[in-house]
């Protein structure tokens, strides 16, 4: 077991990694549920999108903890499943096999580049200050879907677009309970305080009937013969669909780097460098599932940010991603009780590790206006466009204009022109 997980190295053990994968498990399951749902609005039937999200969830998953050894979990990911439903669907009037057959080659780029090095080496490229600010943006990006699922906060009107959540709905009262026991077993140092609290009040949303106790505990998994490869490669190569491909490759792959690096700052697997050893591996790892994914019948597949509570449950090798991903293959047979756990049980805990999250914000050089610009524009821009990819694709177009601007051109390598260049052609095709 050590020979996979270096248990010996990360100072860590089962029992603690075991926690960590369940509690990654529990924040990440609401995607079993609410993937589907948006796919549906796509054309894709729901049963069969519900197994196709869990198995490539799985696949994805068991890959980084068992050949990457990474505390990360993988799933379809939130933002590329809508742009795909409402905008290429929805809006450009494509198919939605057409529309996976796009993904499907974005995955076999994703890939190509990850194998060949280029990805982990323009990864390199980027500079302390954009990590730390990767990290700081998932941690309020984190706080704000918190806080909009538990009700805290709701959509306001065009001159407040977000207003405070009625404080006198059971719901959100639970999800202020839920709140303060997790950050009360954290002062305590409680082994698995995250996870208790999403079990503890997820029993109490039963008992106040403010969420639906599930009428069965075991069902069968429908069928996925309606959507397995059923996806439209050669539709998808024409040139109108250029600006589709380049927003899934380009969506993706800042996603999912932003993600790993912000994700293994703030858990310390980061070297003396500011570099995540072997970064290759979970690049690879997502690259194939969203490949798999695609096969499946589901949108482009990537590193989760929840994987932040795991990995704040202690989760610190590639055996915490193992025991999420036996958890979403159990799913298929265990999703009327998985999907039952409330948004007032699992939000909470996204605003406690947006918290955790926000201690990186300190070694940033505010001495220095040419690294917290870029790195400033990186966090609002994630956390106010609800979108983890413009907030990154936004800091690599500004960083080499700030160094031009302030007489320090060579500071900006080679990778970071590169991801600057990509970025912007990101915000000239993005079919908003």
């Amino acid at each position: 077991m050590r020979k996979y997980f270096r248990f010996d190295e990360l100072q860590t053990g089962y029992k603690k990694e075991i926690i960590a994968g369940v509690t990654t498990f529990v924040t990440i399951a609401y995607i079993i549920v609410v993937n589907p749902k948006i796919l549906e609005a796509a054309g894709i039937p729901l049963g069969p999108s519900m197994v196709a999200t869990i198995l490539s969830a799985f696949f994805g998953t068991l890959a980084m903890g068992v050949y990457a050894r990474r505390p990360f979990a993988i799933a379809p990911y939130m933002g590329e499943n809508a742009f795909i439903a409402f905008t290429v669907v929805g809006v450009l009037g494509y198919s939605w096999q057409t529309a996976l057959g796009a993904i499907f080659i974005g995955g076999i780029l994703f890939t190509l580049v990850s194998v060949l090095g280029i990805r982990s080496w323009l990864a390199r490229s980027i500079p302390a200050s954009l990590k730390i600010a990767f990290a700081v943006g998932i941690g309020l990006f984190l706080t704000f879907i918190g806080l909009n699922e538990t009700g805290l906060v709701t959509l306001g009107s065009p001159g407040a677009p977000v207003h405070v959540g009625n404080l006198t709905d059971t719901r959100v009262i639970l999800a202020v309970v839920c709140f303060l026991v997790i950050g009360f077993l954290l002062i305590r140092k409680v082994t698995g305080a995250i996870l208790l609290g999403i079990l503890g009040v997820t029993f109490l949303a039963f008992i106040f009937d403010v969420a639906e106790i599930p009428r069965q505990w075991v069902s069968m998994p429908p069928s996925l013969s309606p959507i397995f490869l059923e996806l439209d490669i050669s539709g998808a190569f024409q040139w109108g669909f250029f600006s589709v491909i380049l927003t899934v490759f380009v969506m993706d792959f800042v996603d999912t780097t932003g993600t790993l690096l912000g994700l293994a700052y703030k858990s310390g697997l980061l070297d003396e460098h500011g570099d995540l050893p072997e970064i290759e591996k979970p690049m690879i790892c997502d690259s194939v599932a969203t490949v798999v994914g695609a096969l499946l019948g589901t949108t482009t597949t990537g590193t989760f940010i929840e994987s932040a509570t795991g990995i704040e449950a202690g989760g610190r090798s590639g055996f915490t991603s193992v025991v999420t991903a036996c958890l979403f293959l159990l799913a298929l047979f265990f999703s009327p009780f998985l999907t039952a756990i409330p948004p007032c049980a699992y939000g909470p805990a996204l605003i406690i590790v947006g918290l955790l999250m926000l201690s990186p914000i300190t070694k940033l050089p505010f001495d220095d206006l040419t690294e917290t610009i870029p790195a400033f524009c990186v966090i609002v821009l994630m956390s106010f466009t609800y979108n983890l990819g413009i907030g990154i694709t936004g800091g690599f177009v500004v960083y080499p204009l700030v160094k031009i601007f302030g007489g320090k051109i060579r500071q900006v390598s080679a990778g970071m022109w590169i991801l600057a260049v990509m970025s912007a052609l990101f915000f000239v095709f993005y079919p908003y």
